[in-house]
């Protein structure tokens, strides 16, 4: 099991920037290929972007390339999302993820474990 709690979500003006935060506890973190993905009221959960366990390669939907940017620190079991410029249409809720390293990580099917979110809110 790994349980996943994010942070780092709020209010924030369109065009100011938020850093989001994903603390794993249970099992080894660094096993796990992590995802983040965000949810906007009344639409499907999509996928945001990725970083295998290594931190070697990372992955964006194209929406968000250029200003959002994946990070992890194995050594403190956490995942981050620096997330500039953002616009109205990045309001969501967002969720990380962890997958068993290997899969196809922008796939929402590949993930076994979830966070509960964290909101982001957009002011225009």
């Amino acid at each position: 099991q790994v349980q996943l709690v994010e942070s780092g979500g709020g209010l924030v003006q369109a065009g100011g920037s938020l850093r989001l935060s994903c603390a794993a506890s249970g099992r080894t973190f660094s096993w796990y290929d992590m995802g983040w993905f965000r949810q906007a009221s009344g639409k499907e959960r999509e996928f945001v972007a990725a970083i295998r366990w290594s931190g070697s390669s990372t992955y964006y939907a194209d929406s968000v390339k250029g200003r959002f940017t994946i990070s992890r620190d194995n050594a403190k079991n956490t995942v981050f999302l620096q997330i500039n410029n953002l616009k109205p249409e990045d309001k969501a809720v967002y969720y990380c993820a962890a997958a068993e390293s290997g899969r196809t990580v922008v796939v929402i099917t590949s993930y076994d474990y979830w966070g509960q979110g964290t909101q982001v809110t957009v002011s225009s």
